[in-house]
C-alpha cells in the first residue's frame, strides 16, 4: 500500500506541474507549443510509473493488474481533462498539419517539444526511482539500468500491430474531433486504455512516437532503426490510411479525392428548368 501511496503523490506532483505550465501559458499565446512539452512530460512520466507498477507492483506491492488498468485510464482521462487541445503526441500534430489546420513552423515547433518533454519525463522519473522511496522503487532503481523493452514481438510483427492500432486510433479520432469535449475525452481514454491492455504482450500499442521513445526507446532488445519503424513508421502508416479513409484523400499532398466522388451540394430549382424549356 506504501508503494500505491508513493505512486499517487507522484502523479499529483506531475499533474500540477503541468496544470501550473498551462495557466502560465496563457498569458504568452506565442509560445503554445510550450503546452505540447507539458502535455508529453505528464503523459511519459506519469506512464513511466504506471509500467512500473506493472513490471514490480505485482509483487513488490502487491498491486494486480486491475489496479493498473485502473491507473491508466485515470491517467488518460487526467491527461485529456488538463491538457485540452495539447495532445502530447506527435502524429495528432502531423495530422492537423496534413489536413491543413497547421503551418509548418508550428508544427516542428510543437514536435520538437514533445519529445523534449518525453526525454525529461525519463529523466525525472529515473530521479525519482533513485530516491528509493519503497521496495518497489528501490527495485525499479536496480532494474533501470537494464529495462524491459515493450517490445516483445518481432519487429514485422510489432510493426503491422502498432499499424493496425494507430489506424483504428486516428480514425475515430477523425470522427470524434468536433464533438463536445464531454463525449470526446472519456472515449479516448476507454479506446487507448483498450488498446494498451489488448496489445500488451506484443506492443503495448503507443501509439504516439515521443510516449514510445521516453517509455522503452531506451531499453536494450532492439536497434534504434528497428525501434522507429515499429514505433514511428506504424504511427505515420496508420495516419495515412485513417486519412484516406476517411477523407478520401490527404489535403497537403494531393487535392484530389481516390475513393469519394463529390457531387455539387446545389441543385437547379425544378422551376427554373420549366422556364428554360418553355423560352
Amino acid at each position: 500500500m506504501a508503494g500505491l501511496n508513493a505512486s499517487l503523490g507522484y502523479f499529483v506532483a506531475v499533474v500540477i506541474f503541468t496544470a501550473s505550465v498551462k495557466i502560465l501559458l496563457r498569458k504568452w499565446p506565442r509560445f503554445s507549443f510550450v503546452s505540447e512539452f507539458a502535455s508529453s512530460f505528464m503523459l511519459v512520466a506519469c506512464w513511466l510509473e504506471v509500467q512500473t507498477i506493472v513490471e514490480v507492483g505485482a509483487w513488490a506491492g502487491g498491486l494486480g493488474p486491475d489496479v493498473t488498468v485502473t491507473m491508466l485510464f485515470v491517467l488518460l482521462l487526467t491527461h485529456g481533462i488538463i491538457c485540452g487541445g495539447a495532445s502530447g503526441n506527435p502524429s495528432l500534430v502531423v495530422q492537423t498539419f496534413l489536413q491543413l489546420e497547421a503551418p509548418v513552423l508550428p508544427t516542428v515547433f510543437a514536435v520538437a517539444a514533445q519529445f523534449v518533454g518525453a526525454h525529461l519525463a525519463l529523466l525525472a522519473a529515473g530521479y525519482y526511482w533513485s530516491l528509493e522511496l519503497t521496495d518497489m522503487h528501490m527495485i525499479k532503481n536496480l532494474m533501470s539500468v537494464s529495462c524491459s523493452t515493450s517490445l516483445l514481438v518481432p519487429v514485422s510483427q510489432g510493426f503491422f500491430t502498432e499499424s493496425a492500432c494507430a489506424f483504428i486510433f486516428h480514425l475515430i479520432q477523425l470522427n470524434l474531433r468536433r464533438r463536445s469535449a464531454l463525449i470526446r475525452v472519456p472515449l479516448t481514454a476507454v479506446l487507448l486504455t483498450f488498446l494498451s491492455h489488448t496489445a500488451r504482450g506484443y506492443t503495448s500499442a503507443f501509439m504516439n512516437p515521443s510516449l514510445a521513445y521516453g517509455v522503452t526507446f531506451h531499453c536494450p532488445g532492439f536497434t534504434l532503426r528497428e525501434y522507429a519503424v515499429v514505433y514511428w513508421l506504424s504511427s505515420v502508416t496508420g495516419l495515412t490510411f485513417a486519412l484516406l479513409l476517411y477523407m478520401g484523400h490527404i489535403p497537403r499532398l494531393f487535392a484530389r479525392n481516390l475513393l469519394y466522388c463529390q457531387k455539387t451540394r446545389f441543385r437547379v430549382p425544378k422551376g427554373d428548368k420549366a422556364e428554360k424549356k418553355k423560352k
